[in-house]
């Protein structure tokens, strides 16, 4: 499959970020709501995309009943700007997802285009849209990874993490070879053992795709992030101290100053 060219980033809108991991339970959707958060309190305007296409559950995670959702947008029955919400504990916007829903994750190429088409447009009110993928390689993740302007794939030190990881940067490197795809290692006990991590999977990039994605950061391991989870309350609200919060502060900023002028 040969994704359509997307249109050049351009300063009159904001990047789109995507995050993907090629698998569930490595804490995918987590990040992609604290990356959201830790963007916005950087200061900038941020959107929240649930792309999870049969899975969503970024409203779930922090506790939302949303009168609309991406189900409303796909079937014509609200405009993306329509269907989005302040969350105002985080302030940033959210667009949700709609869990459970088949036909949502088997959409056809049109309604895909389309619903691209409407993303790119909302990007000109933000400086940054997360789009939270759905696990998995099917053709509308990929569509939406080769659209996005930054993919985050996210891993863990687990082989079969290791291996979906590679699997997603491989499929991206096909299907937009001038993208740019950066390593996020979770879970990790260390920074060293992160690190140590990403450094496995680079040389399997490099020796097979023969390019190696940089890391765009490691995040370790820290209870304090179930807790928040089953709270239904943001990391950086409910543990904005602990070393999972900081380290997705991190990678904010890393991703903010990439942005600045030189």
């Amino acid at each position: 499959m040969t994704p359509e060219r997307d249109p050049a980033p351009s300063a009159a809108r904001g990047r789109v970020v995507a995050v993907a991991s090629g698998k569930g339970g490595v804490g995918k959707t987590w990040f992609a709501i604290t990356l959201a958060h830790a963007l916005a309190r950087a200061g900038e305007r941020v959107l929240l995309f649930d792309g999870d296409l049969g899975l969503a559950n970024v409203d779930i995670q922090l506790g939302l009943l949303p009168e609309r959702d991406l189900g409303a947008v796909v079937a014509g029955r609200a405009a993306l700007a329509e269907a989005t919400a302040r969350f105002a504990a985080g302030g940033f916007d959210i667009l949700a997802g709609r869990s459970g829903s088949g036909a949502l994750a088997a959409l056809d190429p049109a309604t895909i285009e389309r619903m691209l088409a409407e993303l790119r447009a909302a990007a000109i009110r933000y400086d940054t849209i997360v789009l939270d993928l759905g696990a998995g390689l099917d053709r509308a993740v990929r569509r939406m990874a080769a659209a996005a302007d930054i993919l985050l794939v996210l891993a863990t030190d687990e082989p079969t993490s290791l291996t979906d990881a590679y699997a997603v940067l491989k499929l991206h490197a096909a299907d937009r070879g001038d993208g740019d795809a950066r390593l996020v290692v979770n879970q990790a006990p260390t920074r060293a053992a992160g690190e140590k991590t990403f450094a496995t999977l680079a040389r399997a990039c490099e020796a097979f795709l023969h390019r190696s994605p940089p890391l765009a950061g490691v995040i370790r391991r820290d209870e304090r992030v179930r807790d928040a989870i089953r709270r239904q309350v943001p990391m950086l609200t409910r543990h904005p101290g602990s070393a999972a919060a900081e380290d997705v502060e991190a990678i904010a900023a890393g991703l903010t100053r990439a942005r600045l002028p030189a």
